[in-house]
């Protein structure tokens, strides 16, 4: 199976490489840069395509024009949506949205032409309800700082378990391009619930969630 992954930060990408046998980078034009290798036995293409929806659109369509993959993956972090998540938990998209998006005549969040929640692939049969929480993330241009922004969020898509900058923007392109999505998001920081969630999400990076990204391998192991 051909599986791409598409990250925003190289902290994450330093997460994934790792897990790449036989690597070799691929230059590309736009200054993009694929790794490519062998995950259990799947050919894969890693991508880190910068933070925002516009990086992660170009990041997603490059990766899925020349790699050509069955599966694109989005990972990373992503700030937590209300109380039933914590630092660290794992959340596995059941869709995506963007909820900064408004066009008139159009409901909150919806492209014209597209669906208002981008649909996506759940991995059921692979993760569990014990390794992972399962709910709508919701992309911004925004690092959310605040419970009133989080409320504001949940007032449109009450699902959300999970916000962050790239994922609806990948899987809008993955919808377009006709290339399932799969979109796994580890909870960094809690702006609901904490008054400086800039230092929470620095510390999480101490913390190194090298078992939430082994999940990645799971994923890829049974694909």
């Amino acid at each position: 199976m051909k599986i791409a992954i598409i990250v925003a930060m190289s902290k994450e990408l330093r997460l994934l490489l790792p897990m790449l046998g036989d690597a070799a980078t691929v230059e590309l034009p736009g200054k993009a840069v694929m790794h490519c290798g062998t995950i259990c036995g799947n050919e894969v293409a890693v991508m880190e395509c910068g933070i925002g929806k516009v990086n992660a659109s170009i990041g997603a369509v490059t990766l899925i024009d020349n790699f050509h993959p069955d599966l694109l993956i989005s990972t990373g972090v992503a700030a937590g949506a209300g109380e039933n998540v914590a630092v660290l938990d794992t959340v596995v998209a059941t869709g995506v949205a963007h909820h900064d998006f408004w066009c008139i005549g159009e409901e909150w969040g919806q492209v014209p032409g597209c669906p208002r929640i981008f649909p996506t692939v759940t991995a059921d049969a692979i993760l569990g309800e014990d390794e992972v929480k399962r709910g709508v993330i919701a992309s911004g241009e925004l690092f959310i700082t605040s419970r009133e922004q989080v409320d504001s969020i949940l007032s449109h898509f009450p699902d959300t378990l999970a916000i962050d900058m790239e994922s609806s923007a990948v899987a809008q392109a993955a919808y377009l391009r006709g290339v399932p999505c799969l979109c796994m998001r580890v909870i960094s920081d809690t702006p609901w619930c904490h008054h400086d969630n800039s230092s929470q999400y620095e510390s999480f990076w101490d913390d190194a969630p090298v078992r939430s990204f082994g999940l990645v391998n799971k994923l890829l192991n049974n694909f």
